[in-house]
């Protein structure tokens, strides 16, 4: 993902995340590989099903090993998670590696209080007394801006605001000092305002620390401010990779440019309508054969000879850029130009 000599703290390769269901097997992560350098954000993106969430549960152990298939290889800073033990992973989580979930109202227990949930981690990993746990505790809360923490270490999830309680998440990701921490979607629901503030958060903790961030969204926008390299996920899949600069400034597969050109610019009028992409996403029980993105793809009957219905393009990598999709270079240069100028402006 880089050109840096620096060897990745996180290296996912190929790896094959399938379910087991009533109704067939659910290939929710088919074939992705990608790495995370200390200090810097991969951003995950795609829409909802395209498997970002399924990913990071793998790198963190946390799905049902006797329901699911997962095949590859998981290397955190050069262990191996796929092969680890269950308590192995429990060591390693909350610990070395940490996940801020979507939803913090429900990822919080209502029957303890905000401190005893973050203090409970840090015991957990130091062996420490209560005491010092309610110490680290309220130094967290202040650390990730909440007021008086002193007293509201002892209120309950419920009385906290909702960007409160994502910045009740971080304290408890963070408590342990993680080097690889994996943020869900964390500002999600909240107003702009407190997303900018959850997101300058990170940024000064993760200058502060060195963190590794897996950060997880659906919005671009959100990319743009955070990630410093960006995966495209479409169907299970990578289609796309590269520098934030690179990819949205110049998306080299349909599936990239056309999230672009659905979002909003100030630049433009507002009765000027937006372009969504047709369709909507596969399903993974019976995914489209060839590229799984060409029956919504305006660009397949450009490729000569049907091969998007039929062959899955391969995932070119040159020095960390590349994508997934059978168009020419040639081709991506005049139809993508105008359009991904227009989107990205």
């Amino acid at each position: 993902m880089t050109s840096t000599d620096q060897q990745p703290f996180l290296s996912v390769r190929d790896l094959k995340v399938h379910f087991s269901t009533e109704d067939g097997i659910v290939k929710a992560v088919d074939g992705l590989s990608f790495d995370v350098l200390k200090g810097k954000t991969l951003g995950i993106v795609g829409e909802s099903g395209s498997g970002k969430s399924v990913t990071n549960l793998a790198v963190l152990g946390l799905h049902d090993r006797d329901r699911t298939a997962i095949e590859g290889e998981i290397l955190l800073d050069g262990k191996e998670l796929l092969t680890a033990s269950e308590k192995e992973l429990e060591q390693l989580r909350g610990n070395k590696m940490s996940m801020i979930f979507q939803d913090a109202l429900a990822s919080l227990s209502p029957y303890h209080t905000v401190g005893k949930q973050i203090g409970e981690t840090y015991r957990k990993h130091t062996g420490c007394s209560k005491q010092e746990a309610r110490a680290r505790s309220i130094e967290m809360l202040k650390r990730v801006g909440i007021p008086q923490a002193e007293t509201r270490v002892d209120d309950y999830p419920h009385l906290f605001s909702g960007g409160m309680r994502q910045r009740a998440m971080i304290a408890m990701a963070l408590v342990c000092d993680p080097e690889l921490l994996i943020a869900d979607e964390p500002t999600t629901a909240l107003d702009v305002t407190v997303q900018a503030q959850i997101m300058d958060l990170l940024k000064d903790l993760q200058q502060e620390f060195g963190t590794a961030i897996i950060f997880i969204t659906h919005d671009l926008g959100v990319i743009a401010d955070i990630a410093d390299d960006v995966l495209v996920m479409y169907g299970g899949r990578c289609v796309e990779r590269g520098t934030k600069r690179e990819v949205l400034r110049s998306p080299q597969h349909p599936y990239t440019l056309g999230l672009l050109s659905s979002m909003p610019s100030l630049d433009h009028p507002v009765d000027v309508p937006l372009n969504p992409i047709p369709g909507s996403p596969p399903s993974l029980l019976n995914p489209p054969t060839g590229c799984r993105f060409h029956p919504r793809c305006t660009f397949a009957e450009k490729v000569e000879g049907g091969l998007c219905a039929t062959e899955q393009p391969p995932l070119q990598i040159t020095n960390g850029r590349g994508s997934a999709c059978h168009l020419t270079s040639a081709q991506r240069a005049e139809y993508f130009t105008d359009l991904a100028g227009s989107a990205a402006n």
